[in-house]
């Protein structure tokens, strides 16, 4: 008997993964897992950790690469309802960590909560942007988040306060913890002039960025007193290959994975961007997408 059996209806051996991302790149986990409920998650990554198998949690896949070697342990996705509900008392929204980010923001704004318009045209669900402080110019989802209950790796919940998770440029302290709902402090405003600013945002990005193509989003996080996809355009890479993985002719920050493109192939462009732009400005980029690599995988020099 396998040491899944028991959650046998609830996991999908060998799945394909990589195509539910935003790249639509990248091979298989062994397992994927769909939790019922917080208590059978928990049970599951007891059981998971008794076997040494690791996992991980696909959200939208919004800001994720799967490797072409897939992922050789548990993927989780918080997809019932469970962790998709979002209620509120007064000013304050809970959210499961399963919602969806665009349509919650949108929502907020049409019934007259701000604080999350500056979200507009980031993808994502709920959990996945508060993992990483999802954000841009105009604001970010840790300036309303006053805290999020989460999972850690021995089954055991813990809520977290704002400070207790660590918000900082695209980065929290949250280590293995899985969020499970997050409890968002936001203020009534009026509901035209919210509206009114997420659709300018959006408009902004659909401007600037290659948002119908397949990608994930800005690739690099910005170097303190610089913009990635500057510096990236400066070194000559704007339209630069690696198969067929492209650097975007609208932003240099984002790679473009055209028909036929690999995981391998956008790997490869993004160490070569990275060496690049080294050996242009003496600026070591460090990667704002969520990159599922196998352990020791060489990285390419150029």
């Amino acid at each position: 008997m396998s040491w899944w059996s028991e959650f046998a209806d609830r996991i999908e051996p060998d799945a394909p993964i990589g195509l539910s991302t935003w790249f639509q790149l990248g091979g298989s986990a062994r397992y994927l897992f769909h939790p019922r409920d917080i208590d059978d998650l928990a049970s599951l990554l007891a059981r998971a950790g008794q076997e040494d198998v690791p996992f991980k949690v696909l959200g939208a896949g919004a800001n994720v690469l799967v490797s072409d070697d897939g992922f050789d342990g548990v993927v989780v996705r918080l997809d019932s309802d469970t962790f998709r509900t979002t209620s509120r008392r007064g000013d304050s929204w809970e959210v499961g960590a399963g919602a969806d980010l665009p349509l919650f923001a949108h929502q907020c704004c049409d019934q007259g909560f701000s604080g999350l318009e500056c979200l507009a045209g980031i993808p994502g669900s709920i959990g996945g942007a508060v993992r990483m402080n999802a954000g841009g110019r105009s604001g970010e989802l840790g300036d309303v988040v006053r805290e999020i209950d989460t999972l850690r790796s021995d089954g055991f919940a813990e809520t977290l306060t704002h400070d207790q998770i660590g918000f900082g440029y695209r980065h929290t302290e949250l280590g293995d913890r899985i969020v499970l709902s997050a409890r968002l402090a936001l203020e009534r405003d009026d509901p035209d002039r919210l509206k009114g600013r997420f659709d300018e945002l959006l408009q902004e990005k659909r401007r600037a960025q290659p948002l119908g193509d397949k990608s994930a989003g800005c690739v690099f996080k910005n170097p303190e007193g610089h913009a990635a996809g500057a510096l990236i355009d400066r070194a000559g890479l704007k339209g630069k290959r690696c198969g067929r993985a492209q650097v975007s002719e609208r932003h240099a920050n984002f790679i473009v994975a055209q028909e036929g493109a690999t995981a391998s192939d956008v790997l490869g462009l993004i160490d070569l961007i990275r060496e690049r732009v080294r050996r242009a400005f003496g600026i070591e980029l460090e990667e704002e997408i969520d990159i599922w690599r196998p352990v020791n995988t060489p990285k390419v020099h150029v």
